[in-house]
């Protein structure tokens, strides 16, 4: 039997309406949500990337702001555009897209934005909440995942996660999340010796690896929840040109329970969580601004 496709763009759908709404009771009391995005260089994926975060914004009844500088900015110009950004109130949310140009210290651009305003969740105060269990922000695709969890209730008491992949950006904020919902976790990487061993224990199985196809049918418990979190565009072969996931999804869908699909499946969460995050940021700011 066929796993379950989860959706995303379906979901994303969903979850922005819910945002516009809430987006609109704050303008009502004057306040209008607000993302600022910092882009450097012509990295193609990143003015994609750019561009949908923007347009999302647009979609959601938030005002967004977009700043581009040429590959060979002085760094001491971005700085000081985060420093303005983060002084003004009206703005509620800074994202640096990444990666950035090799003369940036991307740690010391991600620790310059104000963490009430890192709406990306990735300031190490922002980070060491979540560690602690009481985040302002989550990240955005660990949110976008757990939201695709919710929506499908899937049982996360006790049950087995596995994730392959220990990045900062995905692997270690969804170890956090999960281990905090009641989940069992344990946490994949390049040295894991018999990967497949380890999945094929998951009651839930997060792919973030980077890697295309490398989770294939044959190291997936039967019924399992799939989380395909990658993306990548294959170089070669028949399909050359063509997206897909850290999973095999031909192999894997016979064989899961649910299954998230590529693209389609977290990619549209991602950036939904972001205007999420930017919307809380902009509701919080209200909140203490009326005290």
């Amino acid at each position: 039997m066929s796993a379950r496709i989860l959706d995303g763009n379906a979901l994303s759908a969903t979850v922005r309406g819910r945002l516009a709404e809430r987006a609109a009771a704050l303008q009502s009391r004057g306040v209008t949500p607000c993302l600022a995005v910092i882009l450097v260089g012509e990295d193609p994926a990143s003015a994609v990337y750019v561009r949908n975060k923007v347009a999302g914004c647009e979609k959601t009844g938030m005002r967004s702001l977009k700043d581009s500088y040429p590959a060979d900015v002085d760094p001491a110009v971005v700085f000081a555009r985060i420093a303005e950004l983060n002084a003004d109130p009206t703005v509620h949310g800074i994202l640096v897209q990444l990666p950035l140009p090799r003369q940036f210290d991307s740690d010391a651009v991600l620790e310059a934005i104000a963490p009430e305003k890192d709406v990306d969740g990735f300031h190490a105060e922002n980070v060491g909440a979540l560690m602690q269990g009481n985040p302002r922000f989550i990240p955005c695709t660990p949110y976008g995942v757990m939201e695709m969890l919710k929506s499908q209730n899937v049982p996360l008491k006790g049950a087995e996660a596995v994730i392959v992949g220990r990045s900062n950006i995905v692997g270690k904020p969804m170890a956090m999340l999960l281990l905090a919902a009641g989940c069992t976790v344990t946490v994949c990487h390049s040295q894991t010796r018999d990967l497949a061993f380890h999945t094929r224990r998951a009651d839930i199985l997060v792919a973030a690896v980077g890697r295309p196809r490398m989770i294939t049918g044959d190291m997936v418990k039967p019924g399992a929840t799939v989380i395909d979190v990658g993306i990548n565009r294959l170089q070669s072969g028949p399909d050359a040109g063509k997206l897909c996931g850290d999973v095999d999804f031909a192999s894997t869908k016979d064989v899961a329970g649910l299954i998230t699909p590529v693209p389609g499946g977290v990619g549209p969460m991602t950036i939904t969580m972001l205007l999420a995050n930017t919307l809380e940021s902009a509701e919080r700011s209200a909140r203490e601004t009326k005290k």
